[in-house]
């Protein structure tokens, strides 16, 4: 059984981050989605420094290049991102900024970003989507956004429903059978579930 190795890149930059605790979520419903994969996590908040360091020098430190030699040898990879001022944060744009330019090409990515609301959620996909598009990644169907409802019991439901899609899409992709999803397979964007996530008042 061939092993897919499988990078998640948190760019948490707060100490007890929900970007950290989003994309901890995403890796375990892959290990559950799939036994014959290998997962190796990597926080940018402790490489900062070497981001920018890398950025202005255009080299980057050993602990830099370890990080960047795993992506390049990933199967596929799961980048979550805060969102501030209505994009990913600066730190996530440095480290792919620095990393080179052709190491993406053909790869899986699965998009997830945390925010302070849900109507920040938009940022998966006119600002993250369209980076990853620019490296010519294979970029998952489904991002996944959580904002604090999520967190709550309320919205919990709702957030692993959002992941294991996306996680699925993911995994069927990197097995070569396209997103696994067909046109009857749909969300209803006016369920309770949905309109729970856009007005967590409604609860």
């Amino acid at each position: 059984m061939t092993t897919r190795r499988i990078v998640v890149v948190s760019a948490g930059v707060s100490d007890a981050s929900s970007s950290t605790l989003l994309a901890g979520q995403i890796a375990s419903a892959i290990t559950r989605a799939d036994a014959a994969v290998s997962i190796e996590t990597v926080e940018l908040r402790p490489l900062a420094h070497d981001v920018i360091d890398a950025s202005i020098t255009g080299f980057a430190s050993p602990r830099l290049q370890h990080v960047h030699d795993l992506v390049s040898q990933a199967d596929g990879l799961v980048v979550v991102s805060p969102v501030y001022k209505a994009s990913y944060t600066g730190l996530f744009k440095a480290f792919f900024d620095a990393i080179d330019q052709d190491v993406l090409v053909g790869k899986t990515v699965l998009l997830g970003a945390t925010g302070g609301t849900a109507r920040h959620s938009l940022a998966l996909d006119f600002a993250m989507r369209p980076l990853f598009a620019y490296l010519q990644a294979v970029v998952v169907p489904t991002g996944v956004f959580a904002s604090p409802h999520d967190w709550g019991s309320a919205g919990a439901g709702a957030l692993e429903s959002r992941v294991e899609r996306a996680v699925g899409e993911m995994v069927s992709l990197l097995g070569g059978s396209g997103s696994g999803r067909s046109a009857s397979d749909d969300i209803d964007l006016f369920s309770e579930t949905m309109l729970s996530i856009s007005d967590p008042r409604r609860d």
